[in-house]
Parts: structure tokens; sequence; C-alpha cells
């Protein structure tokens, strides 16, 4: 998965994150591309808190999407 914005000629950072998903409890693979730029800006970290606060598994997204 990619957070922020990754420019064309940008250097890519790949990094790893402990993600859980919020509705099941089940550990989700954490592998994550961002540019070097953006990597351990303030927004950057603000990014990666609500994605930990809001993140679902496969699973419970599609259940949430047929729910609708």
């Amino acid at each position: 998965m990619i957070v922020g914005k990754i420019g064309k000629n940008e250097k890519i950072k790949k990094f790893d994150l402990d993600l859980h998903c919020t509705n099941c409890g089940k550990k989700v693979p954490g592998g994550l591309k961002t540019s070097e730029k953006f990597y351990g800006t303030e927004s950057f970290k603000k990014e990666i808190r609500t994605l930990e606060k809001n993140y679902l598994c496969g699973i419970c997204r599609d259940k949430k999407r047929i729910q609708k």
C-alpha cells in the first residue's frame, strides 16, 4: 500500500508496520511504501496514526461493502 504521494522521479522508501484489523483483530501484512521526502514528516506520522485506527482487513472490508 502507498502512503502519501510519490512523485514521478522520487525515491521510494519501503517499511513495515505491525497492523491489525480494527474490527476482528487479525494481523495484516504491513508492507507500505512512501517517498523519502514524506517519510518521517509530521503529516506522515498523522496519516500512519489514522491508518492504524481505521484499518480493516479484506474480509471485514468486504462485509462492510456488502452491508451497504
